[in-house]
């Protein structure tokens, strides 16, 4: 008799549909939830209702969120366990309400109550943690299934499509002199409507014959464990990404004012930024055969690298293009090939292993704004302060690629096991 489990309504869903739904929750909880502020903040500073240390706060608020939330998902069974309860979290459930509390704290920026504010970004980067880790599992749990592991990569195209979209809305307002809480409220009611959008996807009350395979991302045929060293490379390597990146998509319209003032094109350098998330993406998924994840990863923190210290080496209007293009082209082609290879090393426990790195991730962002904040503090000028910090984020860059290739050299990917299906 076959065993009768839960299973989500996806099932009578094409891949499509599925990786299309990831695409815009992630645009949601990412794309909005997010980096929504960073569009913002120039107008934010300009209407004195924060100040660049008061940003930071606001940044890292949001990313402390994001940080304990990717935590506690990643030691809930452990906690379940230590209490004797059997409780088995439902992915779709939580994502579904995720998408709604994102919606409702961004609009709830746009009221007049500064003290509220750090709280407001706080539950954001905490709805945003359920929904990352809960959308990439089960999207990608659902799209191998299928057979098709590479469609995945498509979901990651969201956190581009929302910073576009956020991007050409704050130029828009800037444009029209509109205050900055009417592009909090704006971008709470573009997230609650991708909501709805995505809504029927994330069903999850149909019973279905569980499928006879052990795990749909199983890596290899025996199932073989990688080892705690090998791990632990791969989270301190992928931490780095979240520090390497922090600072330019934190404060690059702002390190764009200071440097080019005046400029008209400052505001398009943040939506450029999203359109180099989106073609990496939809580069992630044409690639076919298996390949090695850490070698794609390495490659990618170099162009991240050369993408922070192109503005640095060239402070010019096409220094800021070609470094906002290639800071996005692997941000989340990163996420998806680290995931991918979470779940080679890890394939009958990926979604515990995936939660430690985002937790090391998010930790990694979380220190960038405040080590920022400090360094342009002590520094002979803000400018001088943003441009160490941004050399720092381009060194992390490059330890972590050199992390990556050391992982290739020592420990040989085994035939068969490179590509997760």
């Amino acid at each position: 008799m076959r065993h009768l489990r839960p299973v989500h309504a996806a099932s009578s869903f094409r891949p499509l549909a599925i990786a299309l739904a990831g695409l815009g929750a992630l645009a949601v909880a990412m794309g909005i939830g997010r980096f929504a502020f960073t569009p913002l903040l120039p107008l934010m500073m300009a209407e004195g209702t924060v100040t660049l240390p008061g940003a930071s706060l606001l940044a890292s608020s949001n990313y402390f969120g994001y940080l304990l939330g990717a935590g506690l998902l990643t030691l809930q069974p452990w906690l379940w366990r230590r209490l004797g309860w059997s409780v088995a979290l439902n992915g779709p459930t939580l994502i579904r309400g995720g998408l709604v509390a994102t919606a409702l704290v961004t609009a709830a920026m746009a009221l007049p109550w500064p003290a509220a504010w750090a709280w407001w970004r706080f539950a954001a980067g905490l709805a945003s943690a359920v929904v990352f880790l809960y959308t990439s599992g089960w999207c990608l749990e659902q799209l191998a299934r299928r057979g098709v592991p590479a469609m995945g990569a498509l979901i990651y195209v969201g956190p581009g499509l929302g910073i576009v979209t956020s991007g050409l809305a704050a130029s828009a307002l800037v444009a029209t002199h509109a205050p900055a809480a009417d592009g909090w409220f704006l971008f709470g009611v573009l997230a609650l409507v991708l909501t709805v959008v995505v809504w029927r996807v994330f069903d999850a009350h149909r019973a279905l014959p569980a499928p006879a395979a052990t795990s749909a991302s199983g890596a290899n045929a025996k199932g073989e464990e990688a080892d705690v060293v090998e791990m632990g490379l791969l989270a301190g390597a992928y931490s780095l990404a979240g520090l390497g990146y922090i600072v330019t998509a934190t404060f690059l319209p702002v390190i764009a004012r200071l440097t080019l003032p005046g400029s008209r094109w400052l505001d398009l350098f943040w939506p450029l930024f999203g359109v180099g998330v989106i073609l990496g993406a939809l580069a992630a998924s044409r690639l076919r055969g298996p390949g090695d994840q850490r070698l794609r990863l390495a490659a990618c923190y170099v162009i991240q690298a050369i993408g922070v210290a192109a503005s640095l080496v060239s402070p010019t209007l096409a220094g800021f293009a070609i470094g906002s293009v290639l800071l996005g082209l692997p941000f989340t082609a990163i996420t998806f090939f680290a995931m991918q290879e979470a779940r080679r090393l890890r394939p009958q426990h990926p979604t515990s292993f995936m939660g430690l790195l985002t937790v090391l991730w998010g930790l990694g962002q979380m220190v960038g704004p405040p080590i920022a904040a400090v360094l342009v503090a002590h520094a002979s000028s803000t400018a001088a302060g943003f441009t160490q910090s941004l050399w720092c984020a381009t060194g992390a860059l490059l330890v972590g690629a050199g992390l990556y290739l050391l992982l290739a050299c020592v420990y040989p990917v085994r035939s068969g096991s490179a590509h997760p299906r």
